[in-house]
């Protein structure tokens, strides 16, 4: 890492003004030039005792020094002439075309963030007609996946524009980071010693961070997959921390006695042993996985009885599955919401496929049923006296029949609804909105119990834990957040994206959520420390959908490049690029059993992915995993193609029998 070291700034540190350090000279020397300019002769003359450099009055150290301290304060200080910045990109540009083609794509990650800060410098130095002249000169010739910001950069002409500016704000504190060769490195470092341009020499300090590695130079295939963040990629180091992404061994329920259910179900016998089959390889499933954090890592709510006889529910369900592949695909069921085509804001469909929820931009938030079974509040209080406490059926005698209905409101947001979301017991629904608050609504009394406020703005995204008790939201103050449900403040505030937080879901092992931000960054956090564990760039675009694999291991996410990006969490590697939509995806869902990957998307079409074919070509190459590996393209990955009418796909759900549930709104 030495090469890499020498191009990072000087750490300002009175330790390191001792050591004989050439980047650390260039510090105190940036510091005497302030010193000498305000005439602070006394702590001129202390620090050059400290800092061990009294002999700077030779003339070759003087010129040295006077060299030096422009290349650390150029940042905020102009470099007189401004069309030397014009000249600098145009000398770099030369430069990175003239290279040989193994290094040239590497070396081209270098002028977008030089563009940048060289336009941001004009801007701020005053000299607004260059930095238009810049602008119009270069801004044409970065990259596609970049044009979006270089039109908003191109909006900042006055210094005054900068303050508060999201893009100039995370360019200035951020370095930009750039994941190249130790051979790469070395041909630019040679360059920019010999050119000496003041200008490149500063940004290159002071804003670029090179994450070295060693090996074969990336082609230009492997640099596109990854680059397209708005910071640069991520380093090496931001995914080393282990990720525990085996699934939890599940409570010992196979005790909890139904045989009163079996009986009720007419043909009692079959379903008791296709429970009894299926018990033991769910155990066998998931007992011995060596990813799989302690049961204890995260605290979980202990499991009711009624929980207990709902999973051996779910167990006998999906004993009658169907097993989907290339040659048995799923049937879809498409659900229309018709005259709401501006109106609709989400839709969500419950764990069981028993209930549709949907959120509207005057704030309502209904909720249907999709079963035969109406939707019925809880007696009175002064009914539910009367009810024998001891009874069996006391959950259902609590329930007012003469209240049953179809679907039913929800009225309390101030602002459109972005999100809801169903608890694992379906008597709770969560919902987030542009009002900034996040409500918990109960779906025995249909009225709200709690509002959240956490989130300063408004609120983009909310999901339950599969277990239950915590959530987490998302929002546009670049945060994402952990709560529980009997807690009015967050549990954990996950700082760290540059832009709106506008997608989230929690693993399967309620130990990490996942984050997609409008600054083309996937995150993994670990919900015990609040620390980021995953740092994944590859989007173009901001991300919309993000849905965990049915072990836990892969990640899959979608938004407005309209591509599905495929990650591996052991390891934070890029795996898959699905293309094939032509609209923003706003929905993943992957199949019970695993095997197929649905997306669906505002192109009016959902299309099915093969995800075991993926899955296994990834665990052959697991044993000699390359620090780049190859990304899988379309290939045969794509099974099926389904077209609406004329209805965007809001959301997809598959049920335990491995149905395909659709919601979408119809656009006459």
């Amino acid at each position: 890492m030495s090469d890499a070291e020498n191009l990072q700034p000087p750490a300002c540190s009175s330790e390191n003004f001792a050591r004989p350090v050439k980047m650390d000279k260039v510090t105190a020397l940036a510091i005497l030039g302030v010193l000498k300019k305000y005439h602070l002769k006394d702590t001129e003359e202390l620090l050059k005792k400290e800092a061990n450099i009294q002999d700077v009055d030779s003339s070759s150290e003087i010129g040295q020094s006077d060299s030096d301290v422009s290349n650390m304060l150029s940042v905020y200080k102009s470099e007189g002439d401004p069309q030397v910045y014009e000249s600098a990109y145009v000398e770099l540009k030369k430069f990175v075309e003239g290279a040989l083609d193994i290094y040239k794509h590497e070396l081209g990650m270098i002028l977008y963030p030089v563009f940048v800060h060289m336009y941001l410098q004009l801007v701020y130095n005053r000299h607004e007609e260059q930095a238009i002249k810049f602008m119009e000169r270069f801004g044409h010739d970065q990259d596609d996946y970049y044009q979006e910001d270089v039109v908003r950069l191109s909006h900042i002409t006055k210094k005054n524009h900068m303050k508060g500016n999201e893009l100039s704000e995370t360019f200035r504190s951020n370095e930009f980071i750039i994941r190249i060769s130790r051979d790469t490195l070395s041909i630019l470092k040679r360059h920019l010693q010999e050119k000496k341009q003041s200008v490149l020499l500063n940004i290159v300090h002071e804003r670029l961070y090179f994450d070295m590695y060693e090996g074969v130079v990336r082609n230009k295939q492997q640099i596109e997959a990854t680059a397209g963040s708005m910071v640069g990629e991520a380093t090496r180091q931001d995914n080393k921390t282990k990720v525990y992404y085996g699934l939890l061994k599940e409570p010992d329920i196979h005790h909890i006695p139904v045989e009163e259910e079996d009986e009720g179900e007419g043909d009692g016998d079959k379903p008791k042993k296709k429970k009894q089959r299926k018990d033991p390889l769910f155990s066998k499933k998931i007992k011995f996985d060596p990813n799989a954090p302690t049961w204890d890592r995260v605290p979980l709510p202990e499991l009711k009885d009624t929980d207990k006889v709902e999973k051996i529910r779910a167990l006998r369900e999906a004993s009658k599955r169907v097993t989907l592949g290339p040659d048995t695909l799923p049937s879809i069921c498409f659900y229309t919401l018709l005259n709401s085509a501006q109106i609709v804001t989400c839709a969500e469909v419950a764990e069981d496929s028993s209930l549709l929820a949907v959120g509207f931009s005057d704030a309502l938030i209904k909720v249907w049923t999709l079963v035969p079974q109406k939707l019925r509040a809880m007696k009175s209080a002064d009914q539910l006296q009367d009810i024998d406490r001891e009874a069996v059926d006391v959950l259902v005698r609590m329930m007012d029949d003469r209240s049953a209905e179809v679907s039913r409101t929800l009225y309390g947001h101030s602002g459109p609804v972005y999100r809801v979301t169903f608890s694992p017991d379906r008597n709770l629904l969560l919902s987030c909105s542009e009002d900034a608050t996040v409500r918990l609504w109960s779906l025995l009394t249909w009225t709200a119990l709690v509002c959240y406020k956490g989130h300063m703005y408004p609120v983009w995204d909310v999901k339950f834990s599969p277990h239950g008790y915590y959530f987490a939201t998302a929002g546009h103050d670049k945060t994402a957040r952990l709560w529980a449900t009997d807690q009015h403040q967050p549990l954990r505030i996950f700082v760290g994206h540059f832009s709106d937080v506008d997608c989230i879901n929690i693993h399967p092992n309620s130990n990490y959520v996942a984050t997609g931000s409008s600054d083309r960054i996937v995150r993994l956090w670990d919900c015990t420390t609040g620390d980021p564990v995953r740092w994944m760039t590859g989007h173009k675009d901001p991300i919309y959908s993000l849905c965990f694999s049915v072990d836990g291991r892969f990640l899959a996410s979608a938004g407005a490049d309209c591509r599905v990006l495929v990650w591996d969490l052991a390891h934070g590697h890029l795996l898959a690029e699905l293309t094939g939509h032509t609209g923003t995806i706003h929905t993943l869902a992957f199949s019970r059993d695993g095997h197929i990957l649905a997306s669906g998307s505002l192109d009016c079409t959902i299309k099915l992915w093969d995800f075991t074919q993926l899955s296994e070509e990834v665990l052959l190459e697991d044993f000699n995993i390359s620090y780049s590996p190859d990304i899988k393209k379309n290939g045969s990955h794509l099974l099926r193609s389904y077209a609406t009418k004329n209805s965007a796909v809001l959301a997809l759900h598959f049920t335990r029998r491995n149905l395909l549930f659709g919601v979408g709104i119809y656009d006459s």
